[in-house]
Order: C-alpha cells, then structure tokens, then sequence
C-alpha cells in the first residue's frame, strides 16, 4: 500500500470543536458509505452524484440568501454559513469579501478526515472531495456567482483554496478587503 499525499491533522482542538468536527465527519460517512455501496451495486456516482449533491447545495443556498440578508453580496453567505464557528472547525482565513469576491483558505477538513478514518484511498478521497465541493458550486450558484477550487487537501495540498466570485467579474478585486 502506497503512503497517503494527503495531510490533514488540525491545529485547533478543543472539545467543541471536537463535536462539532464528529458531526460533519459523520456527514462525510454517509457519503462514503452511499457512494461505495452504490458501486458494489454497479451504479456509477460520476452519473448521480455530482448532480445530486450539487441540488442539495442549491436548495441550502437559497435558504443562505434569505437568512444572510445581503441580496447577491458574497457578504450574506459569510453572514449565513461561516460564522466564526465554521470558521474555526475548518481552521479557515478570510483572504478577501466583498460583494463579488469570497476568497477562503481551509487549513483542515472533518471531511478528509472521516474518510482517511474509514481507510479510503486517496484517489477515493480526491473523487469524494470533488463530489463534496458540487455542494459549494450548487451554494454559491444561488448568489449568481462561481467556484474556483484552486487547491485541496484531498489531492494532498496544505490547504484548500476556495475562490468564489461572479462570472465576468476580475478574477483579482482591485481593491483588498480582510475580515
């Protein structure tokens, strides 16, 4: 069995954040478990489960519009979904927010996590992560905007670069804005 690429161990640690990392990577089981179950039965996930999971993200993104407040601005879905809490499980930085920019780093995922407890490989890995991250595109789609995944844990990067931002929109703001 060849070494893992794939580094993930968290910084943060602290008994809430624990219970908190346990529910998302019990989030993360039921997708294994769907997903490798469904190929024992000769289902193909690349047929389903990109479109599934990204349905389940629009159905949360709008719900993340309305209890953001904040019309399109990226700014409602920082309100909405990454509080600081999300912010410290997944030991994310705030790179840049404005209207039309929400750049975020990972530096840790309970998701990861979950399925190296659960002993997937790491290409399983890297395919789950990019089923995972349909959820995003499906989040972000609701605010008219776009994700650009420039780097992941899951394909043994230090970090997950996340770049949402408007179709058409200048890939970097002119004007730097850190909260």
């Amino acid at each position: 069995m060849s070494k893992s690429i794939v580094k993930n161990e968290p910084h943060l640690k602290n008994p809430i954040l624990r219970a908190i990392r346990e529910q998302l990577e019990h989030r993360a089981l039921w997708m294994y478990v769907l997903v490798t179950e469904a190929e024992k039965h000769g289902l193909d996930p690349e047929v389903y489960a990109r479109d599934a999971i990204r349905r389940c993200g629009e159905y949360q993104g709008a719900i993340f519009k309305e209890k953001g407040g904040k019309g399109d601005s990226f700014k409602g879905l920082k309100k909405a979904l990454f509080s600081i809490f999300a912010r410290m499980v997944f030991e994310m930085q705030i790179k840049q927010l404005d209207d039309d920019h929400f750049y975020l780093d990972f530096h840790y995922c309970p998701l990861v996590k979950a399925w190296q407890k659960v002993g997937a490989t790491d290409e399983q890995i890297s395919k789950l992560c990019s089923y995972a991250m349909c959820g995003d595109r499906g989040i972000i789609s609701q605010f008219g905007g776009e994700l650009d995944l420039q780097s992941t844990i899951a394909d043994g990067a230090d970090i997950c670069k996340i770049r949402f931002r408007r179709p058409n929109v200048d890939a970097e703001p002119k004007v730097k804005k850190v909260k």
